[in-house]
């Protein structure tokens, strides 16, 4: 039986598509009868005290005798990228000195990035253990947080670049999940096509029930993160422009922008918007299927162009039409997928102009229900995709590569 140690800043039971990720592959890995361990924190996405809350450990099967938890300072929900910074910081400092001090072995390390010090842990561990080393890349350092204006310093994007390089040209296989990541990571010239695996998000079967057919009138959900890649000025002008319709909106999540979407909304006495707190991921596919029409709003940023946003495959998920700001890799899955339209503008009239005509066509929405449904069975179904993952930690394909810092 194959030893595998996950190490991942984010885990169950925090929400967000990197939580739920990890969660998903610890538990198919272990029904595939993999010896599964996994170190992380203690839950503090987007904030610890969220956490409190018995209801968000419900997962059977998830208990600490596997799991190992270091503590870190809870700098998680502040604006300051200097504080989050740090935390990343910290969490690869206290990782690294936990591996170096542990006593069992690893055939194999599943390390996933952002942060992107945490693949710095994974070249570590990758020497302790004598293992193979799967990198898992969720999203693009240092190029996503120079597209938002936020550690675009030349010095600190230096820093990152050589990290990015260390890790790369050190992992012994590489997963994306998304293949818009695949041509930026060949460019570099660290990578070979041949070391590269696509594994999207997705969802479990049993998600796949949760679509409900009783919706009584036409409202508009945002489910999700409104942090600094998400468009969320364009996410308000759209919610003034629903008002004069009498259409509500509600926006069910986090992040920090969420504080200043709700005093905008105070401030314009907008009525038609609502709002839901943080939920479990089952709760909130259970809502996600009441509404009519699912958005997403990307920053109209190049470097955006290659991501899919776990949102779109959890409305097509629980049978939403999509109306969304997005380009490049997502613009491609809603077409191809024929789930909503997509506006590449950023355009207000123009999305509002797509969600009218949605309002004003219910079997549309119905064939963009069913489309997604089966788009999902056929590309998106986690019991599917892990088998990539199963092969890459059985196969010996991309044995275990030397060891460079440069």
């Amino acid at each position: 039986m194959k030893k595998l140690l996950i190490i991942s800043q984010n885990f169950y039971p925090e929400i967000g598509s990197a939580g739920n990720r990890m969660k998903n592959i610890y538990k198919l890995l272990q029904a595939r009868s993999i010896h599964v361990s996994v170190l992380t924190t203690h839950p503090t996405y987007p904030h610890h005290d969220l956490y409190k809350d018995e209801c968000f450990w419900d997962e059977q099967g998830l208990g600490d005798d596997h799991v190992q938890r270091i503590n870190i300072t809870n700098r998680n929900n502040s604006i300051s990228m200097f504080n989050r910074l740090l935390q990343y910081l910290e969490v690869a400092c206290k990782m690294i000195l936990f591996i170096l001090k542990d006593k069992e072995s690893y055939d194999v390390v599943f390390v996933t990035s952002p942060p992107i010090f945490i693949g710095i842990v994974g070249a570590v561990a990758k020497i302790r253990y004598n293992a193979r080393f799967i990198l898992d890349i969720r999203d693009l350092w240092p190029e996503s947080l120079n597209g938002v204006g936020v550690l675009n310093h030349p010095i600190i994007l230096f820093v990152f670049r050589f990290v990015e390089r260390i890790i790369y040209r050190n992992s012994d296989e590489i997963v994306v999940n998304s293949k818009g990541f695949i041509d930026s990571i060949v460019k570099t010239g660290w990578v070979p096509p041949k070391k590269l695996s696509y594994i999207p998000n997705g969802a479990l079967k049993k998600e796949l029930a949760i679509q409900s057919h009783n919706k009584s009138d036409f409202r508009v959900v945002y489910a999700g993160n409104l942090g600094m890649a998400q468009d969320h000025q364009l996410l308000f002008e759209l919610a003034k422009r629903l008002e004069e319709y009498s259409i509500s909106l509600v926006l069910i999540g986090y992040g920090i922008h969420q504080s200043h979407f709700e005093k905008q909304t105070k401030a314009y006495q907008l009525k038609n918007i609502s709002f839901i707190k943080p939920k479990t991921r089952a709760r909130c596919l259970e809502l996600i299927a009441q509404y009519s029409v699912g958005l997403v709003t990307l920053q109209s940023k190049e470097v955006f162009r290659t991501v899919l946003p776990g949102k779109i495959i959890d409305y097509m998920t629980c049978g939403l039409p999509i109306v969304a700001a997005v380009s490049g890799n997502a613009k491609s899955i809603i077409d191809v997928a024929k789930v909503g339209f997509t506006s590449e503008s950023n355009s207000v009239d123009e999305m509002m102009q797509y969600i009218l005509y949605l309002f004003n066509n219910p079997k549309i929405r119905e064939q963009f229900s069913q489309n997604g449904t089966a788009y999902v069975k056929k590309h998106f179904l986690w019991e599917e995709n892990i088998e990539t993952l199963v092969e890459l930690i059985e196969g010996e394909a991309g044995q275990q590569e030397k060891v460079e810092i440069i």
